[in-house]
């Protein structure tokens, strides 16, 4: 399995971390696109550096590489998660303005009718928020929020992020042990 992991400038860039970590364990090929604000997400909310990052990553490309391989239908990969996903990022893919290599990897993703999941970051929701969410989930993009669940009695962060990434990891069929399933606790 292929998928392409953007994580952008929006607070929780641990999921987008624990996503690659994860997916590296599962021997999944990745390929990481950070935007700016991702990097400084990162310094602020981690001990983390971009970087390190980087490096659980099987293949990167700068969000501003627009002749990257994943800007092309042509390169071949099973999708797409965004985790987490800035609201301008959510925008920009809602309305077709590819002006990073995030948002144009998306744009691909959906055109070559490829799961993308997003990650959406952000409370309270504006009715702008909304509309751009409800746009893409009618043509079949995954809002995938990190909402927190309590039915597995989380203990830590870790729990709580595991559970949105195993959320994700879902949605490919990949197999994880991130969290209790329902019913087996």
């Amino acid at each position: 399995m292929k998928l392409i992991i953007g994580i952008t400038g929006s607070t929780g860039v641990l999921y987008g971390i624990r996503m690659l970590d994860v997916l590296k364990q599962l021997g999944v090929d990745t390929h990481l696109i950070m935007s700016q604000w991702a990097e400084k997400c990162i310094s602020m909310e981690t001990e983390y550096t971009a970087d390190y990052v980087k490096s659980l990553a099987t293949s990167t490309s700068d969000e501003k590489n627009m002749a990257s391989s994943v800007s092309s239908g042509t390169h071949k990969v099973d999708g797409m998660i965004v985790a987490p996903c800035s609201m301008k990022t959510l925008s920009a893919i809602a309305n077709g303005y590819d002006d990073t290599l995030v948002a144009r990897a998306a744009g691909v993703t959906i055109k070559e009718s490829r799961k993308l999941i997003l990650m959406v970051r952000e409370t309270p929701l504006s009715p702008i928020h909304l509309e751009n969410m409800l746009k893409l989930s009618r043509i079949g993009v995954v809002i995938l929020p990190p909402v927190t669940e309590f039915y597995t009695k989380p203990k830590t962060i870790s729990d709580i992020v595991n559970h949105g990434v195993g959320k994700c990891l879902d949605q490919f069929d990949l197999q994880h042990d991130l969290y209790p399933r329902w019913g087996t606790f």
